[in-house]
């Protein structure tokens, strides 16, 4: 596969799906569901605009609800064609093996957050569906930034992104409780309050004014925003895009988002008509370090 420094392009943009045993189906389905009805031209079916890619430890993968899924590659291919992929796709379910064990995908998702701090030039995107964030958050990705969960476990989110602070050293978490889902490192300025209608005006009960903007705004609508190459060096883990959604279903919103920013709005628009899902957006937060 031919080096790109975006994903933003006619050709497909790759997404790794990591599935571990005893993983949430619809975290899974919901987000895929998403990313394979969008294309980069609506009008031809050719132009499929995300290719999508399972990774398990075993051939076949047992979810908490009893489906077996097929992978396609096993973890030790994934690592080894880990730079191929644009996106990372984390599912929750299970979480407590997996920090015990610390089993994939945790591994993975080091590495894939590697990748970004050795090539700032590059793209890419980490996406955390419900408990998934937990993995996230295990593995140091969200020390200083902002996050959310599935709010029954979002006192097990806290305590391990606590956690995680401690040992590494590094700063804590913002737990975000009331998102759909929560991006940090936006790709491009959202300009200024007034210019911006998805701004957050108000803070949370009992918390900071959050400088925190809601909504989303496409590559292709930025109008030459984007953030130059030392800006982007600038940012936590060299720029890569987090992305962590709440309980379940959110996990569609988030998927929408990511089809918005990769794609268009238009076309995230178009799939959330045609899977008649109405789409709840989350909140941005601006990445720099302030």
């Amino acid at each position: 596969m031919a080096h790109k420094t975006s994903a933003v392009a006619d050709e497909p943009i790759e997404v790794l799906f990591a599935l571990h045993p005893k993983f949430d189906l619809l975290d899974f389905a919901g987000p895929l569901e998403i990313l394979d009805w969008a294309r980069h031209d609506k009008n031809d079916e050719s132009t499929k605009a995300f290719d999508c890619t399972i990774a398990a430890a075993e051939p076949k993968v047992l979810s908490e609800q009893g489906v077996v899924i097929g992978a396609q590659i096993t973890y030790k291919e994934a690592h080894e064609r880990l730079n191929d992929f644009d996106v990372l796709i984390v599912v929750g379910g299970n979480h407590d093996a997996i920090l015990k064990e610390k089993s994939e995908p945790l591994p993975i998702i080091e590495a894939f957050a590697e990748l970004q701090r050795n090539d700032y030039t590059r793209e890419r995107t980490l996406m955390s569906v419900c408990t998934g964030s937990i993995l996230l958050a295990e593995a140091g990705i969200l020390a200083g930034l902002s996050a959310t969960t599935h709010p029954d476990y979002m006192t097990k989110f806290e305590i391990v992104c606590s956690n995680a602070a401690q040992r590494d050293l590094q700063e804590r978490t913002d737990v975000v409780e009331d998102a759909r889902y929560i991006v940090n490192n936006l790709r491009f300025d959202l300009g200024d309050e007034d210019e911006n209608p998805y701004i957050r005006r108000k803070s949370d009960a009992g918390r900071r004014p959050s400088a925190a903007r809601k909504g989303s705004i496409s590559f292709k609508g930025s109008n030459g925003r984007r953030e130059s190459m030392a800006r982007r060096a600038a940012m936590r883990l060299g720029g890569l895009r987090v992305i962590t959604a709440g309980g379940i279903s959110a996990g569609q919103d988030a998927a929408l988002y990511l089809v918005s920013i990769l794609v268009d709005e238009d076309t995230a628009n178009e799939v959330a008509r045609f899977v008649q899902h109405e789409w709840v957006k989350g909140t941005i937060v601006d990445g720099l370090d302030v």
